[in-house]
């Protein structure tokens, strides 16, 4: 049951990095609209990279857990 947990939390931890990909992305102008408000924009730029950041501390420390409860 909790290995099951930790592999959603990592799963979780991957979407979230994408997003933060495609926020960063976003900022620099390179995906979405030229209308929305992150388009082109140095705050998304930086959000996306500590978004990503956040995601993939959280996909390490779930799959480094899961690996030492074996």
């Amino acid at each position: 049951m909790r290995r099951s947990l930790l592999r959603y939390v990592s799963y979780a931890g991957v979407i979230i990095a994408v997003f933060g990909v495609v926020f960063h992305l976003q900022g620099q102008g390179v995906v979405g609209p030229e209308a929305s408000f992150m388009y082109k924009s140095q705050d998304w730029i930086t959000l996306g990279v500590v978004i990503a950041m956040v995601g993939a501390v959280i996909v390490v420390a779930s799959t480094i857990i899961r690996i030492r409860r074996v």
